[in-house]
């Protein structure tokens, strides 16, 4: 009951800290090409690039810097993503620039005279993986890109540089981590007023410094970011409060292309990035357990839809805590989670008219085999067909609150998505296992699930969504709402959502999202129910017959489509 009453303290915290703005949104459609990300600056600096002859790729990169910018508690340059490429001619790719642990990492790094300190994985220089977003933006625009670095980078230094008004959710962000910002050196600097005053929708936020590093970039590529002045800044950030990382680290990064995993289901294919990220092998579980079920008839969101699938969630996050972890450290048995005979059996203690509990369902046997809330998504279509779809992340909002003195930029915080110790919650409450534990070098395993979808060969859907563990079954849903039900853009994308994720065993759901009916329905059959603020924010591209483009915005956020 102790640990039950401390994983809902956890989520409150998380939860009720975030704005959840009540827009009312309408689907926009364009013709040529489509940006829709969390913010209006990104988004329209995302199209400007596809008018001036940048595809997808190029697009992208341009995004996830003017993020690094607009956005500092999730876009970053120091943390890390995934993104999934999808060419018009059929090349279907997939890039894993995840943060990687230091050198000098250690399994017990976090235990003092015996004891698990959380609160060293999850704030403070301690918490920092080696960044990976600025070599894996370099790798896609080199390989996938048409524009010079230098061009795509030039709308984020001049935002940096000039400011941009803050809008009363930014503000609102800033000072609510004020009294964290205030510990860490720069990141007062940069990040507070420097005195009782708060930040105020409309103020001016300028940034020198983070102009400066982009500048870097801009001009010398990787080499402005993993060596010289910045690589001495980060060093020196990490010499200052005692962190790990050091220029052999930094030198050593490499970002990673890996094959997707595909899985089918409705004559649907789901290209989605495979481990690290851990939301391939959910929400191809999740699909392969609820194929057999008509779902069609039970009603979107009815009593017996929210039962079967939490379920099948139940059953794929306990396999995800269990399996799941870095493919270059760990030997995932792959083929038999996603196989029919193994998900079939999972769901053998399936019942309708009860609950399974969690504390009675643990992890699939195999024969022979012994997560932030603050990420952010944005999808990317151009004229040509190409698509991507880019989930990046700092992990919990602002990361670890440490910014590099100089540099401008925060760090990540995201060694928290290891099993910072084996059998012990991290801060979203997903236990994970010897899979998942502190190696150096190893990456961690994460939530996000950049999704693309393709029906007859063409593409369909791209999709993605910010939110931690949520963001599984958020992305899951922005399919399934079109795939079984044929919700349009922002419809599928805007309807109340609900998650389950092993434990805590209770499901999760949109506040208002499940009528009393509903609850009433699902707690008789043994459910556990906790409403929230906002079960991930979801930021999709759908593509209808005639090839036409449709923003499915989330209205959770501040999110923005921009197209022409």
């Amino acid at each position: 009951m102790a640990l039950t009453r401390t994983l809902l303290l956890a989520f409150t915290l998380l939860f009720t800290t975030q704005t959840l703005t009540a827009q009312v949104l309408t689907s926009k459609s364009y013709e040529n090409g489509m940006v829709v990300s969390a913010d209006y600056h990104a988004s329209e600096i995302g199209k400007q690039i596809l008018q001036q002859g940048g595809n997808a790729v190029d697009a992208a990169v341009a995004v996830q810097f003017a993020l690094a910018v607009t956005l500092p508690r999730a876009g970053n340059i120091g943390g890390g993503g995934f993104m999934v490429v999808h060419l018009a001619d059929g090349e279907i790719n997939t890039l894993d620039f995840r943060e990687k642990a230091p050198e000098r990492a250690s399994r017990n790094m976090y235990v003092r005279n015996g004891e698990f300190k959380s609160d060293l994985s999850w704030e403070g220089i301690l918490a920092v993986g080696v960044p990976g977003t600025v070599d894996g933006m370099i790798k896609a625009i080199e390989r996938y890109g048409r524009m010079p670095l230098d061009m795509v980078i030039q709308p984020a230094i001049k935002l940096a540089r000039e400011g941009y008004s803050l809008s009363y959710t930014q503000a609102q962000d800033l000072n609510n981590h004020k009294d964290t910002f205030r510990k860490y050196q720069a990141s007062a600097r940069y990040f507070t007023t420097g005195d009782s005053i708060l930040f105020r929708e409309g103020d001016l936020f300028v940034q020198e410094d983070l102009a400066e590093t982009l500048e870097r970039i801009a001009r010398f590529g990787r080499e402005g970011f993993y060596s010289g002045p910045v690589a001495d800044a980060i060093v020196n950030e990490m010499d200052r409060y005692r962190g790990l990382i050091g220029y052999r680290d930094l030198r050593n990064y490499e970002s990673v292309w890996r094959e997707p995993l595909v899985a089918d289901f409705l004559g649907y294919k789901l290209h989605i990035m495979p481990p690290p990220s851990s939301g391939s092998v959910a929400i191809a579980q999740i699909l392969e357990m609820i194929d057999d079920y008509p779902l069609v008839e039970m009603g979107h969101n009815s009593a017996e839809y929210v039962h079967i699938v939490s379920e099948a969630m139940r059953r794929a996050f306990a396999d995800r805590s269990y399996y799941l972890g870095d493919p270059d450290f760990v030997d995932i048995p792959m083929e038999e989670l996603l196989s029919e005979e193994y998900n079939n059996d999972r769901m053998t203690s399936f019942r309708d008219d009860q609950a399974t509990t969690s504390e009675s369902l643990e992890h699939g046997e195999i024969a022979g085999f012994l997560e932030s809330s603050e990420t952010t998504h944005f999808s990317i279509v151009d004229k040509d067909g190409n698509a991507v779809s880019v989930t990046t992340t700092l992990n919990g909002s602002f990361g670890s609150h440490v910014s590099v003195s100089g540099a401008g930029f925060l760090l990540n915080n995201e060694m928290d998505d290891f099993s910072a110790q084996p059998g012990e919650p991290n801060a979203y409450g997903l236990i994970g296992a010897e899979a998942n534990a502190i190696e150096p070098g190893k990456r961690m395993l994460s939530s996000m699930s950049p999704t693309i979808v393709t029906k007859d060969g063409k593409i369909d859907m791209v999709l993605g969504a910010a939110g931690g563990p949520r963001i599984i079954t958020a992305t899951l849903q922005s399919f399934l709402n079109r795939a079984v039900f044929g919700m349009r853009s922002q419809q599928a994308t805007a309807q109340p959502r609900f998650h389950h994720q092993w434990l805590p065993d209770m499901i999760f759901f949109d506040d208002f999202g499940l009528s009393p009916d509903t609850q009433q329905a699902l707690e008789k059959r043994g459910h556990r129910l906790f409403p929230m603020p906002g079960i991930g924010r979801a930021h999709n591209i759908y593509v209808d017959r005639n090839g036409k483009l449709n923003s499915g915005v989330d209205p959770r956020g501040d999110g923005h489509a921009a197209g022409y």
